[in-house]
């Protein structure tokens, strides 16, 4: 009798490991194909993203958000083909997702930002850009943020969210600036002969271009001033150049030509009674 149970249990085992040693088996060779198959996704989407020329960054952390995903699908699936119910832990899953979305919306709205960003590219590495009340050149383009350098070297991190969605000032984008500066003459000064003055100063600097011509014209019959805009297009790198040139040297000229440059000032009438 002893003996006859022993082979019964035995019988039993034996069914038990046949049943879910197979089971396990096709596991393991789901699991070793459904890897070989994910490696052969990412390679290909890779090329893909490669070929349109997206950046490094993007493509780096979007081929691991899509390696993490197709991995964590893999394993649900080979874990609910052991019979594993799988309803709860979905439920779970779902419900800590919706906590740390919840928890993070401010990073998940950087994220997003960042991933528009590197997409439509609006600026790229080395652009000088005006954003969210800070004005440099781009340093560094990252998923949750931008890093900008300012004209005094300081080291500005922009999230990226109120980035992708504010206004913002691409100054590289084109590869022509306009200058545009006013300067006031007196009263009593002779107008065409400051343009003549302002126009000499311009020929001077080879980075100005002379398509579009420069132009000179009166602005504004300011109180103390005659107000003369002046705008004059050089190449984008030229453009502080010109800027602080223009500012120097039309001085300097209305000083050898005797044109005045007004100031803000009050005369006092004394009345004896």
């Amino acid at each position: 009798m002893k003996y006859d149970g022993i082979l019964v249990v035995a019988d039993k085992d034996y069914g038990f490991v046949l049943e879910h040693g197979v089971n396990i088996l096709m596991v393991i060779v789901l699991l070793l194909i459904g890897f070989w198959i994910i490696k052969k996704i990412l390679g290909r989407v890779r090329k893909v993203m490669l070929s349109s020329k997206l950046d490094d960054t993007l493509i780096s952390f979007l081929s691991s958000l899509f390696s993490i995903s197709l991995k964590a699908l893999l394993l649900i699936t080979a874990i609910s083909y052991l019979g594993v119910p799988m309803t709860s832990f979905v439920a779970l899953l779902g419900a800590a997702g919706l906590a740390i979305g919840m928890a993070l919306s401010g990073t998940l709205q950087n994220f997003a930002g960042g991933v528009i960003l590197l997409i439509l590219k609006p600026f790229k590495i080395g652009d000088f850009i005006e954003a969210q009340g800070y004005m440099g050149v781009v340093n560094n383009i990252q998923i949750f943020n931008t890093i900008i350098i300012t004209i005094d070297n300081k080291r500005v991190i922009i999230p990226n969210g109120g980035l992708s969605t504010g206004a913002m000032v691409n100054y590289s984008s084109e590869k022509t600036r306009r200058v545009d500066l006013v300067f006031g003459i007196g009263y009593t000064d002779d107008i065409d002969k400051a343009k003549e003055a302002i126009t000499n100063v311009i020929n001077r600097h080879k980075a100005a271009l002379s398509t579009p011509e420069p132009f000179i014209g009166v602005i504004e019959l300011a109180d103390s001033s005659v107000n003369l805009v002046t705008r004059v297009w050089v190449n984008e790198p030229d453009y502080w150049d010109m800027f602080f040139y223009m500012q120097e040297y039309v001085k300097k000229e209305f000083d050898k030509q005797g044109i005045s440059i007004p100031f803000p000032q009050h005369d006092v009438h004394m009345i004896k009674e």
